[in-house]
């Protein structure tokens, strides 16, 4: 069966490559008239290609003239001539896959084919690396192709954007060719060059702009992802985050709950026990204006303070310690209505539980916020066509299937691999396994040819750096943390003598080339001092080796100390080995040995893909709610009907209201509907429970309909179409935004308690759905809310000025946290993350 199954995959690989084949041959035989081309001839291929798109051709019509002009661009600009192998993965990029390529093969110069065949569409292309230095790298060494094509080429950094020109020369060697510009400028280029992290809080932050001139990105049309396989399945287990302190929530939570316990029920409030709702009166808005010391609550400066506002009344009203909830341990814990039992790992929505924590004087528990949150999977699931590219990507494909919907094409080398890959060295005990790998480097050493050696945590690097030393042998420790050092160095891995000490494939990216007299040497040798729980990162590090037909070996040293071992050796092989006089010293070396590990690898792969789907399985949900939310932000940040979006929120929390106080006309409460229409619109004189009694539900709520539309209208009037728009705008997004925040946390920490519902053989994904799925009902329903009671309310100031731009090559950015590099945080006084020019505390921050 497993014959057969391989056999099967092989083919179908096979298959993949002679459909490619004809196009390669077609690339191949355009070469000499593209050859007779001149520079400027080269260039106006470009335009020409444009101009065919326009007239109704598509990419892969233009697919083989495409290539044969980017293969002679490269070989005039920057020396290097596509080969054939070269080609058949840039086709396998364009149509949206994965190409599996070897280190060595020139992943970096493939890119450049699709990259500028899908350019031609004018949307954008990225190319997304591992980290900076290698994005600026790679720009730097590829731009003047791109440049003589007549595409620009723009550099994401974390702190910096760039835009390619052959022109510029700096004195900084890192920056030659690199004119600083703003983020949007990089952007706007025809192909950019970034990290995952960076276009991806990009994103984030695009989303959370409140004018359409901040807006950096423009579209996710097309990407490649380099190192495919370390940026979709090893980062994307953790997701990015823009965060920011609460500190000022957390203390108007505590202000409100001062204020809401001198309230008197009647007077200042009533309660709709029916609702659960509890409505201010205006004896009792005023007390609160008093007791702050403030003239409107509905001032913009004060609007964020209505939903802490309203969360102080519930919990103070509605919300009883030791029915609805205990304290213990200084923690607000819910308790289930039905069964009576404490829901550890649960809070209420909307900023409640802080205002029930608030009102109890217990800690409140968030201290800071998540502004902004999207996992790998989700952002690289928003390109039109994605593609990525890797030397180990086979073992994964399943994954990058059903997750990406990528497939995976092997690539043949361009020269045959000549690599021995030995049996794995099988050892007792670590330390007699530590000390056979000193005893090879040491030989290997002496006897003038390089060794990378690889290591699974900075403490094993450590350790075996400090035995090379007792024994005298010169060597590099790298641990991935300064990339361009890091990348200099392991590009000297391939020198005579070399020892080099690599953490998790630190340097991944750079190319290692052998020095004089090494190839007759033997070549690079790898050394693998542990076995890894995924086949493709001990693959990544034996593909050091072996590059464009170099010679090379590898192997690697296995203990029963080993993670991998402790989990899947049997319990009696170290027993066996000393029964029958092997010593520590004495490995086992057996092909049947490489092949159980290798099975004990695959189960554990699998194991850890299934955890990985169930992340993104939950995370889905989330993702529905971010696309709708984003979707509603972008079209208020164009001005899309927003006057009808507004005006339809009011109809509708109208609708609601009349609905719930008019059910039975023996049981109509006028007095309360009118109460509550109140808090949306002034209420005119004549509009009164006896105006109203004579007519039907539907006169009702047409009277009351008339009546908000009225006063839409001459508030219009008053402030003018312009800043009415401008208004509109301004409620909208700041209530979005603040009950998005919200809503991120209440997921958050329904997730982390859903796990509870097992108990009670519920399916913790179904009723995390379930419940998510009321939660954002609820969120839109407080969002029209909270719009509708505002929108008639809010008094407007002198005409803000607009925000200034960031200076050219710099732009509103958060401080990285220490938590690392997938988390953003915004201190208070920090330039707000959405790129306004305001600090974060008079922007997002007084929203969250």
């Amino acid at each position: 069966m497993i014959k057969w199954l391989g056999k099967l995959i092989g083919d179908a690989n096979e298959k993949e490559l002679k459909k490619i084949v004809p196009v390669v041959e077609r690339i191949n035989a355009l070469e000499p008239e593209v050859q007779r081309l001149s520079d400027a001839g080269l260039r106006a291929k470009t335009d020409e290609f444009k101009a065919r798109l326009a007239d109704g051709e598509t990419l892969d019509d233009l697919l083989p003239e495409a290539f044969a002009v980017v293969r002679e661009a490269g070989r005039r600009f920057v020396g290097m001539r596509h080969f054939d192998v070269q080609l058949i993965g840039g086709v396998v990029l364009h149509q949206g896959k994965i190409a599996e390529m070897k280190t060595g093969e020139g992943k970096t110069l493939v890119a450049t084919l699709p990259l500028y065949l899908n350019a031609l569409e004018g949307k954008g292309a990225h190319l997304v690396t591992v980290n900076d230095y290698l994005a600026k790298r790679d720009a730097q060494w590829m731009g003047p192709i791109y440049d003589a094509l007549g595409l620009t080429v723009g550099v994401i950094q974390h702190d910096a954007a760039y835009l390619y020109s052959r022109d510029r020369v700096s004195d900084q060697p890192n920056l030659e060719h690199l004119a600083p510009v703003s983020r949007r400028e990089a952007y706007a280029a025809d192909i950019t060059y970034g990290t995952n992290n960076e276009f991806g809080f990009d994103y984030l932050r695009d989303n959370m702009v409140t004018d359409v001139s901040q807006l950096v990105q423009r579209g996710l049309h097309y990407a490649i992802v380099d190192e495919v396989d370390n940026i979709l399945i090893d980062e994307a287990r953790t997701p990015l985050i823009i965060s920011g302190p609460a500190e000022e929530s957390t203390q108007w939570y505590y202000a409100f709950a001062r204020v809401a316990s001198r309230l008197q029920e009647e007077a200042d409030y009533t309660i709709d026990h029916k609702t659960r709702t509890v409505t201010l009166t205006e004896a009792g808005i005023a007390r609160v204006e008093r007791a702050l010391g403030i003239h409107n609550l509905y001032d913009p400066q004060n609007y964020r303070l209505t939903r802490y506002l309203d969360a102080a009344l519930k919990a103070h009203a509605l919300y009883k310690r030791d029915r609805d909830y205990v304290v213990k341990d200084g923690e607000v814990i819910i308790v289930d209505e039905f069964t009576g039992r404490l829901m550890f790992g649960r809070r209420y929505s909307e900023g409640l539980h802080q205002a029930i924590e608030a009102k109890e004087g217990v800690k409140i528990q968030r201290e800071s916020v998540t502004l902004a949150t999207i996992t790998f999977q989700n952002l690289f699931r928003l390109y039109e066509k994605l593609a990525g590219m890797t030397g180990t990507a086979a073992t994964e494909a399943e994954e990058f299937y059903e997750i990406y919907k990528l497939d995976v094409v092997v690539i043949p080398t361009h020269m045959p691999m000549i690599r021995q890959d030995l049996p794995d060295y099988v050892y007792r005990t670590e330390e007699a396994k530590f000390r056979a790998v000193v005893e090879e480097i040491v030989q290997l050493h002496q006897a003038g040819r390089p060794v990378l050696v690889g290591t699974v945590s900075i403490e094993k690097s450590e350790y075996l750096s400090a035995l090379l030393k007792r024994r005298g042998i010169p060597h590099q420790v790298l641990n991935a943390k300064h990339h361009e050092r890091e990348a200099q160095i392991v590009a000297q891995a391939g020198q005579p003598g070399a020892v080099t000490i690599a953490t998790n494939m630190a340097g991944r990216g750079t190319d290692i080339k052998l020095g004089p007299g090494v190839a007759e040497l033997g070549g690079l040798h790898i050394i693998g001092t542990e076995r890894h729980e995924a086949r493709r990162i001990d693959n990544q590090l034996r593909g050091r080796a072996g590059r464009q037909g170099d010679p090379g070996s590898s192997r690697f040293y296995v203990s029963f100390g080993d993670d991998i071992m402790k989990r899947f050796a049997p319990d009696w092989l170290p027993g066996m080995m000393q029964k029958l006089g092997m010593d520590d010293d004495t490995p086992i070396e057996h092909s049947w040995v490489s092949k159980a590990i290798e099975t004990a690898q695959t189960k554990v792969e699998g194991y850890n893909f299934d955890i990985r789907k169930h992340v993104v399985q939950y995370d889905d949900v989330m993702n529905k709610h971010r696309e709708v939310i984003y979707e509603e932000r972008r079209k208020i940040l164009e001005g899309t009907n927003l006057r009808d979006n507004v005006l339809q929120m009011v109809e509708q929390e109208i609708t609601r209201l009349v609905e719930t106080h008019l059910v039975d006309r023996d049981t109509w409460d006028l007095e309360t509907l009118l109460q509550e229409v109140g808090t949306i619109f002034p209420l005119p004189d004549g509009l009164t429970p006896e105006e109203l009694d004579g007519l039907d539900r539907e006169e009702v709520l047409d009277r009351l309909l008339e009546e908000a539309e009225r006063q839409y209208l001459r508030r219009e009037q008053e402030l003018g179409p312009e800043t009415m728009r401008a208004l509109e705008r301004l409620v909208l997004l700041r209530t979005i935004d603040s009950l998005w925040v919200e809503h991120l946390t209440e997921m958050d920490e329904m997730r982390r308690g859903i796990g509870l519902t097992a108990y009670g053989q519920q399916d913790p994904l179904v009723a995390y759905k379930r419940e998510a799925y009321d939660m954002f009902n609820q969120l839109m329903a407080t969002i029209q809310r909270l719009v509708a009671q505002s929108i008639y309310r809010v008094q407007v100031a002198a005409r803000p000025a607009a925000a200034a731009a960031p200076p050219a090559g710099r732009a509103a950015r958060p401080s990285a946290a220490a938590g690392g590099p997938a988390v953003r945080k915004v201190g208070r006084n920090d330039p707000c993350p959405c790129g306004s020019g305001r600090k974060y505390k008079k922007c997002h921050g007084a929203a969250a």
